[in-house]
């Protein structure tokens, strides 16, 4: 009887991870087999192609594009920023900003609902119910995500994939969830865009893009204040708690 009544439960257990080891799996598997694919030679031996298919179909190659990013997102393969300087390559930075930012945010969206619906919703509780430093750090959090969100979006330090995550894990609802990525990735969105929409040139020149621009003082410097903005909030309520005690 003890058997009967703990399979049901373990079953749905297994069945709500199932997403999420799915997207790890894929992640392994494509770090391993299209790391030799997904590179900038790559799109440097096929432009020609690829320009000619834009310009004889648009839309399927606005649609294979936003697919393929969206994908590349979602299961954390590799060549996310290729992807990116692709969009600029092939729709000029804007409306290629635009692309790149939607498809990002459909790819990260994606993985925060696999990981909430399969670890975040059991980890979120315990968490909440949790004692002492723990439960702390949780109700900080809470009080400050806006913050927080964008915090992790605009600093280069956090990596992307536990951006993603992250999130899940703490309950955070998916509306902030959803505009919080969209506008904190576009500043970089658009720098690495507007990059690939100039490798025509660079194409041209026997070439490579130099994607360390990005780490520029005038242009790593205002997305780091942006930052501080958002960190902001946070530096308020503390000096406030500080004061009321």
């Amino acid at each position: 009887m003890t058997e009967m009544t703990q399979t049901p439960p373990q079953k749905g257990k297994i069945a709500r991870s199932l997403p999420l080891i799915a997207i790890l799996g894929v992640a392994v598997t494509g770090y391993f087999t299209l790391g030799d694919y997904l590179t900038f030679e790559t799109l440097r031996d096929n432009r020609e192609a690829l320009i000619a298919f834009r310009d004889a179909n648009y839309v399927a190659t606005l649609v294979v594009f936003m697919v393929a990013y969206i994908a590349i997102v979602a299961f954390s393969l590799p060549g996310a920023s290729l992807a990116t300087l692709t969009g600029g390559f092939l729709f000029a930075t804007f409306p290629g900003a635009f692309f790149n930012i939607a498809a990002a945010t459909i790819g990260a969206t994606a993985i925060f609902l696999a990981a909430r619906w399969g670890l975040g919703a059991r980890l979120g509780a315990k968490l909440e119910n949790s004692d002492g430093a723990v439960k702390k750090i949780k109700d900080g959090i809470d009080e400050n995500q806006w913050s927080m969100l964008f915090i992790m979006r605009l600093v280069p330090a956090v990596p992307f994939f536990l951006a993603n995550l992250i999130p899940a894990f703490l309950e955070v609802p998916l509306h902030r969830y959803v505009i919080s990525t969209f506008l904190g990735i576009a500043p970089g969105a658009i720098v690495y865009t507007s990059i690939g929409a100039g490798l025509g040139e660079v194409f041209a020149a026997g070439e490579t893009p130099d994607l360390s621009i990005f780490f520029e003082p005038h242009i790593l410097g205002p997305i780091l204040g942006l930052a501080a903005l958002s960190a902001l909030p946070i530096l308020i309520k503390a000096v406030r708690g500080k004061k009321e005690a």
